[in-house]
């Protein structure tokens, strides 16, 4: 995404309020117990906020560690000038050992390969690599899951003199399931296989609503992610506040009568007279095309349906409710506007999806304004 001071011509971008990151991440600290880390994880472009700007504002209000999906973000962040332990919490592979070990990353491994790819790329930059054993417990995802195998991973660090082993984890399948017997099964499947391994490693199995919701899970680390980004749903006594907001301007303010048809496929048909406005912006912009038909978009601070089809660069939506529309006005996609909001997760709902893709989806082409 551009990263600008102003809208587009169109009046199209998002607002990022790294105050509210500031706010969310002291808040999160806050509820842990005394002498737990707090790991902000900034993959995936700190879930479309932004890697650097959320990774330093996250740790100058709290975070101890930094988490991100791949080598190439840490890179990015250690460019920037980041010095704070960095986890790259997915496989790895040759060139990613490479990256992990010449920027001092911490890198996942899981298995034999993993220590041994580790070693090569450490013995050539001649640094030590710190490595994390993931754990399997019930994802099925990556990760050990027998003691025979985690036994070859220690065995085969036993081999590695340039890797050493700081931490291990896992990560529950079902954390926000108000049933949590799946999460306890797979907490203390977590600490029988963690027995096995050397005292005083860092231990995290909490992600965003593990930390919230189970304080026995907490160990010495927590992974906070969606929350940081204000958009855990369910816990209202934090306060945490939403830091995106997508908006643009209307580019045209239109009559039509009964029994008109909007958009491709004709498949809206005013039962009644209404006035329809046209936003420029679509699922070119990384607005969910799902929400044809299903959902609201904020004008005058009021709740505007949306008719017909989101079509690639417009969408159009009904604001006959609403006195006084005309091009040029606001109208805010996700956000707040006045006292009305839409948050992620009411926009994930209407799309069929969840609230990280919803943040991860704007385009390129949306400018980002701090």
């Amino acid at each position: 995404m551009l990263n600008q001071q102003t809208p587009d011509s169109r009046g199209t971008c998002l607002r990022i309020d790294l105050g509210a990151i500031a706010h969310n991440a002291q808040c999160l600290k806050k509820a842990m117990n005394p002498g737990v880390d707090m790991m902000a994880v900034v993959k995936a472009n700190a879930y479309g906020h932004g890697l650097i700007p959320v990774a330093r504002t996250a740790l100058q209000n709290g975070a101890d560690a930094l988490g991100v999906a791949v080598p190439e973000e840490g890179r990015t962040l250690r460019q920037a000038g980041i010095t704070a332990p960095i986890l790259v919490l997915g496989s790895v592979s040759p060139e990613g050992a490479m990256i992990s070990s010449a920027e001092g990353l911490i890198q996942t491994v899981f298995d034999e390969r993993g220590v041994g790819l580790l070693q090569d790329a450490c013995r050539k930059t001649g640094k030590i690599g710190q490595v994390h054993l993931k754990i399997d417990t019930g994802m099925n995802r990556i990760g050990a899951r027998t003691a025979d195998e985690i036994r070859a991973v220690l065995d085969a660090l036993e081999s590695a003199p340039y890797v050493k082993l700081t931490g291990a984890f896992t990560h529950f399948a079902d954390a926000d399931n108000p049933d949590d017997s799946f999460s306890r099964a797979q907490f203390e499947r977590f600490r029988r296989l963690a027995a096995l391994l050397p005292e005083g490693l860092t231990l995290h199995a909490a992600a965003s609503d593990a930390s919230l919701r189970f304080p026995w899970a907490r160990l010495n680390m927590v992974r906070e992610g969606i929350a940081l980004y204000g958009c855990a749903e369910g816990y209202d006594s934090l306060d945490l506040k939403p830091a995106m907001r997508f908006e643009t301007r209307i580019a045209y303010v239109k009559s039509i009568v009964e029994g008109d048809t909007v958009g491709y496929g004709r498949t809206y048909t005013a039962a009644a007279p209404l006035r329809v406005a046209t936003l420029p912006v679509g699922y070119g912009d990384g607005y969910p095309r799902a929400c044809s038909n299903q959902g609201y978009v904020l004008i005058h601070g009021t709740e505007c349906p949306i008719v017909g089809r989101v079509c690639m660069d417009q969408l159009m939506a009904d604001v006959s409710r609403v006195p006084g529309v005309q091009a040029g006005d606001a109208a805010v996609l996700l956000g707040s506007q006045g006292n009305a909001r839409i948050t992620a997760g009411r926009l994930a709902g209407w799309a069929g999806t969840i609230s990280y893709e919803v943040l991860c989806a704007p385009h390129a082409r949306v400018p980002v304004i701090y």
